[in-house]
Parts: structure tokens; C-alpha cells; sequence
């Protein structure tokens, strides 16, 4: 069923979603609030965007231009319906595609930033599928993995331009290691922790094609109160 919500406190943002589809969660909307916009950044491509909750975000904190490629149908409509709801036609493009596929089709060193909230769970032979076949291909490496995502970024990013995501803490390692590869220098990481007794579960990471080596560890994020609730921390990340 569809349904328009208020994003977050967003002032005067609307987004619409699916509930039978793969909604938005505080990853999306921590990778926005994470990355540094550099005055000189003019373009943005943000990878599977699903609904577009992440271009929506950048949208309140830059008037760069924004591309959204998804390659799932149903989620690029929803976004595209948020994008006109908001009349943000003019800053954001929801373009559905395989990224493999808008990569081969595109120059190269076209974009100053780009993000990314990709599937977090690599596929095994044995792995345990979501019934949803948009939640399987959200949620495991069926149609981008870590590698994809770094070849993609070491073609469209110009030089010193940056990516950002977020990830599962446990695949850091892989992350680095995969960056690393296509010469795409580790520069910032943040730890996410459910609440401050827990070990990290999430992790938001930004790196620099052709950058220096020097990597910054910024203060941890404690999401959640003891109770349960959002932490103040976490609150100040929802448009209030």
C-alpha cells in the first residue's frame, strides 16, 4: 500500500513509500548528515536510491545538481513521485538503471561526490533470501557489491572527489581493502552504536580517489537511549 509521509522534521518534505516494499531506515539518514559538501561540489550521484530519501536529505543542505540511479522499478517510481511532490524536479533526477550499466553509458570524472547505502549482506550459496524479491536485492550482493561500487566511483568520480556509505561495522576490512583497490583513499569513519553499552553495528565511511593517505576517526554515534528511544545525538540528524 502507498503512502505519503512527512520525512522525518524535515521542513515542508514529503516522501512516499510502499509498506510492502524496503523502507528507509537511520542508515539513510545518517550517510546524508555525514559527508562533507565541499563548496566546489556542483554534482552528486547517489547509488541505489531507493525511494530517494538521500538525495531528499542533500537537497536541504546544498543546491548541487543530484542524480539517483535505482535499478528497481517500482522503488525509482516512488522516488520520482516524492521528487515532484516536493518540486525538486529542477536539482534531482531519479534515473532507473543497472549503475553497472549508467556507468559504461557515461564519461568518466563526471561527479564531485557520490553516495551510497548499498546491500550490506554478501551472497553465499547457502544464503537465506528475503521473500521480497525488492528486499533480497536491497539487503544482499545479488546486484552490487563492494567492488562494483568502488570501479563505479574510480570512473565517475573526478579526481579528489569523494564517496561516502554506510556499512555493516563487520565488513570495514572489506571496505577498505575494496577502496584501496581502485585507488580510492579511506579519509573519514564514523562508528554507529545502538547505545552506548553495545559494540558498533553500522559504520559510515568517506574516501577520496587518488587522495592521501591520512585517515580521520570521528567521535562515535550512540543512536538510541537506554530506554529506546533516539538519542539527542541522532534527533539533530532529522531535520528538526
Amino acid at each position: 500500500m502507498k503512502v505519503i509521509h512527512d520525512l522525518l522534521e524535515y521542513k515542508n518534505i514529503k516522501i512516499v513509500q510502499d509498506t510492502q516494499m524496503f523502507n528507509f531506515s537511520l542508515d539513510s539518514v545518517l550517510l546524508p548528515n555525514f559527508i562533507d559538501i565541499k563548496k566546489n561540489t556542483k554534482k552528486i550521484l547517489d547509488i541505489g536510491s531507493g525511494n530517494a530519501v538521500i538525495p531528499l536529505i542533500l537537497s536541504t543542505r546544498c543546491d548541487c545538481k543530484i542524480i539517483g540511479v535505482e535499478i528497481q522499478k517500482e522503488s525509482c517510481d516512488l522516488a520520482i513521485e516524492s521528487i515532484k511532490l516536493n518540486n525538486l524536479q529542477d536539482q534531482i533526477e531519479i534515473i532507473n538503471d543497472d549503475i553497472k550499466n549508467y556507468c559504461k553509458e557515461h564519461e568518466s570524472d563526471i561527479f564531485d561526490l557520490i553516495t551510497c547505502n548499498p546491500p550490506f549482506f554478501k551472497v553465499f550459496p547457502n544464503s537465506n533470501y528475503n521473500d521480497s524479491n525488492s528486499k533480497t536485492i536491497a539487503r544482499h550482493e545479488v546486484m552490487l557489491n563492494l567492488d562494483d561500487l568502488f570501479k563505479v566511483s574510480k570512473k565517475l568520480l573526478k579526481n579528489n572527489g569523494s564517496v561516502a556509505l554506510v556499512h555493516r561495522t563487520e565488513r570495514l576490512i572489506d571496505i577498505i581493502e575494496s577502496m584501496r583497490k581502485n585507488n580510492i583513499e579511506p579519509k573519514k569513519i564514523q562508528f554507529v552504536y545502538p547505545h552506548t553499552n553495545s559494540v558498533s553495528n553500522i559504520v559510515l565511511v568517506e574516501g577520496t580517489k587518488n587522495g592521501k593517505p591520512g585517515l580521520k576517526i570521528l567521535k562515535p554515534i550512540y543512536a538510541h537511549n537506554p530506554d529506546g528511544s533516539y538519542s539527542e545525538e541522532v534527533k539533530k540528524y532529522f531535520g528538526k
